[in-house]
């Protein structure tokens, strides 16, 4: 049996003062002595430094530590959340992160080393929910410079917790396939979670599990066939599919991979013909052994059959596709990258913001309702373009 500590909030106590203080938990924890530890978290914050004291006892305690965020882990309560080898919230509690705050007073000097010591204590904030998350740096201080409020579903999409409470009785269907995916990189267990989640009733009467099963994995089959999506560019658009393009593979013309391309027979850059039936390759025609374009005479074509002429055209026109495809990938992530250069670094430090704000809460009045945050840039070079533009 798990031994139980609760870090709620009191009249008079938040934490690091009373039984939320970093001494206080680490007698729970003498305490404890070595058992199973439930850390139940409902609190506005506190004093960030012994957040992070309660967070380092938390991850050296040789038991296993789960943290529970029961009703609200905001400020430093959040950073104590983070301190758990599984962080479970409930569905109906709320996740919040912002800058570090300290009450100043003097003159410029003193105040411009208080504002120095804010930046590195958020710098180490910012490293723990990093570590938690595997975010990188630009979008979590973007997350703390806004005043973040999360959900249960967007702190588990983020990464801040591992797994969201509904209080409902696992039955079948969701047990068995976290059953079954527990041991995947949880880059894709998070994927999993959000089809889970997504589908509610998966929790139900045994009599429907086969149908509602099947359901659910095909959506988790479709995802991992997008992880795994390789594109051929032939002369009538791109073909997507998974593996390799061999006889039997399922080819889509979309790279969602939910619509079988056409039957048709295609010829790729390369010179090969892919005849298309019901979605399937039926066969593969290797290219011919000519000499290469380059160099091949000007009369190339004489003396050679129209249905060989037909062929090399068939095969320029795909080349020709394909040299445009890259091109417009190039001008769009070019785009991206000249759009995200021109902005300032404060306008991209804050280009997250947080899309909820509690009435009455005495920590949000920095938080406004804005549109859907956005997280990250989302191609390598759109990426690097900002690093660039946030470096000092």
């Amino acid at each position: 049996m798990s031994y139980k500590i609760y870090l709620y909030d009191t009249d008079t106590d938040c934490i690091g003062s009373g039984s939320l203080s970093s001494s206080y938990l680490q007698y729970q924890l003498e305490a404890a002595a070595g058992q199973d530890v439930e850390v139940h978290i409902s609190s506005v914050g506190g004093s960030a430094f012994d957040a992070i004291a309660i967070y380092d006892l938390l991850k050296k305690y040789t038991g296993n530590v789960i943290t529970y965020i029961d009703a609200l882990a905001a400020s430093a309560a959040s950073i104590v959340a983070m301190g758990g080898k599984k962080v479970v919230m409930s569905k109906y509690a709320l996740l919040m992160i912002h800058k570090p705050m300290v009450g100043s007073g003097g003159n410029a000097d003193e105040l411009l080393k208080d504002v120095q010591m804010l930046n590195v204590v958020q710098s180490r904030l910012a490293q723990i929910y990093m570590d938690k998350t595997g975010l990188d740096g630009v979008t979590v201080n973007s997350l703390i410079n806004a005043v973040t409020w999360l959900s249960a579903d967007q702190a588990l999409d983020l990464g801040f917790v591992d797994e969201v409470e509904d209080y409902q009785t696992d039955i079948t269907n969701s047990a068995i396939i976290k059953n079954y995916t527990s041991t995947a990189p949880v880059f894709y267990q998070r994927y999993i979670n959000k089809i889970l989640n997504k589908n509610s009733n998966m929790n139900i009467e045994n009599k429907e599990l086969i149908e509602k099963t099947t359901s659910v994995l095909d959506k988790i089959m479709n995802f991992f066939k997008k992880v795994i999506n390789k594109q051929t560019v032939t002369d009538k658009g791109t073909l997507h599919h998974a593996g390799e393009m061999e006889e039997g593979t399922e080819v889509y013309q979309d790279e969602d991979m939910t619509t079988p391309a056409p039957a048709d027979t295609y010829t790729t850059s390369a010179g090969k013909k892919i005849d298309v039936k019901g979605g399937l390759v039926e066969k593969v025609i290797p290219a011919t052994d000519d000499a290469d374009d380059d160099d091949l005479p000007d009369n190339k074509f004489k003396g050679t059959k129209a249905g060989d002429v037909q062929n090399k055209v068939l095969e320029i026109k795909a080349k020709l596709h394909a040299q445009n495809q890259l091109l417009n990938e190039a001008k769009a992530a070019l785009e991206t990258a000249n759009d995200r250069l021109k902005k300032t670094r404060e306008e991209v430090k804050n280009e997250i913001k947080s899309d909820f704000t509690p009435d009455g809460s005495k920590r949000s009045n920095k938080a406004k309702t804005e549109t859907l945050p956005f997280f990250a840039p989302q191609t390598t070079l759109a990426q690097n373009a900002v690093k660039r533009a946030v470096a000092p």
